[in-house]
Order: structure tokens, then sequence, then C-alpha cells
């Protein structure tokens, strides 16, 4: 028989081992893109660099140039929104590739907490970290600003997927970035500029991949043409 002492400890393991994902937020969002409709639920800076791409059977949404637009502010300008939600607190991860050629500055972005073409977060995930790279940016009606409190030294793209990320909790301004590893974070940031947006995915100037996205979260509901 269980005595109250032994309870506590069981109870206390459950909330220690149970994700933030299944113990806080419900899922708000899931695409593997393998539906043709798949690129539907996104608007993009430019829609002919992007597109649905089947390799080995298997689908995903593929950045394959470089956009013909250009931002109110310096940042990067290859861009697809996922216009079907808006969160606040939020979990959000994904399988991510790079597919461009190798060099410090080579990329992937994911954006969140998107207000408008001027005011949002994103997080540029780079071979190399320097003051322009591999770091979380804030836009905030100026070019971007750096704003993490921790990173590495940058990761390794190679040919492969990876896993990425993102936990933001709005009550203490936390930001957290995991790279294949998700027991330790790459990148952390605290910032109370934007409390809930859109999310977004593309690069500042490279190519890519992205598939398996999934976001647990609070959600709030609404329908942007930012890019039009």
């Amino acid at each position: 028989m269980f005595n109250l002492d032994t309870l506590c400890i069981l109870l206390l393991f459950v909330i220690v081992i149970i994700p933030a994902k299944a113990q806080e937020y419900p899922l708000l969002y899931e695409n593997d893109f393998e539906a043709e409709q798949g690129a539907l639920d996104f608007e993009f800076t430019d829609p002919g660099v992007w597109k649905i791409n089947d390799s080995l059977g298997n689908k995903s949404l593929d950045l394959i140039g470089l956009s013909n637009y250009k931002l109110p502010v310096s940042s990067p300008y290859n861009i697809a929104i996922l216009k079907k939600v808006k969160v606040s607190n939020f979990i959000l991860e994904a399988r991510i590739k790079q597919t461009g050629r190798e060099y410090p500055h080579r990329d992937l972005c994911i954006f969140f907490a998107i207000k408008d073409p001027s005011n949002y977060y994103y997080l540029h995930i780079a071979s190399e970290a320097d003051p322009n790279s591999h770091n979380i940016f804030l836009v905030n009606d100026e070019p971007q600003k750096a704003i993490a409190s921790k990173t590495n030294s940058g990761i390794i793209w190679g040919d492969d997927w990876h896993q990425v990320r993102i936990e933001h909790l709005v009550k203490t301004g936390s930001i957290k970035v995991y790279f294949d590893d998700m027991e330790n974070p790459i990148m952390e940031a605290k910032d109370d500029h934007f409390s809930f947006g859109y999310v977004g995915f593309g690069s500042f100037d490279d190519v890519g991949k992205f598939d398996n996205i999934k976001i647990w979260g609070d959600s709030f509901n609404d329908s942007p043409h930012f890019f039009r």
C-alpha cells in the first residue's frame, strides 16, 4: 500500500517526465506535406520559390531559390508564414534540411510571434556563430537585433535531416531552441516585446526543406495577408 510520501514522489516523477507539450498545451497544428493541399496553409513572400517536393517517397515543403521580395526593414526575406495558427505560449517541432553550399552563414530560419512584416522574432540556425549569424533575432520596426543570452558555436548541417524544437513562454519571455539534442538548448533568450503572433519558416538567403511540423500552444485565430 502506498503511503502519502510515496504518492508525492510518484506524482513528482510524473510531472518531471511528461513533456511540456503533453502536460500544458493542446496540439494546434501538424503537417507532413503528404496531402496535395499541404502548402495551402502558408502564405509566401514569393510563391515562385516554394514547392512541395517528393524525394524517395517523402514529401516536404522546399525553398528552392531567392524570393523576389523586399521587407520594410533588413531581415530575412524568404518566408513561408503559417496563416492558420496564431499562438502565444507554444512549442514547435519540425524536421529541417539545408540543401545549399557550405559556408559560415549557411542557414535556415524559423519565425514566430509575427505581428506584421516589421515586427517578429526569428531564429537563425547556421554553421558558425558571429554577431550576425546563429542567434535569436528581434525585428522591431528596425533591422534585426541579436538577443540570445546563450548560443553554441554553430551546427553541422551535412546532408542530413535534423530535428528542431522551439519553446516560447510568454510569462517569463523565455525562448529556447533545441537542435537534434532535445535536452540541451543551443540558444536561449529572454525578451518581452511580442507575446503572440504567427509562425513561419524560411532562410535569409539560402535553400532548404521543412517537414513534419507540429505546434502545441495557446491559440489565437485569424488569417493574415502580410505579403500582398
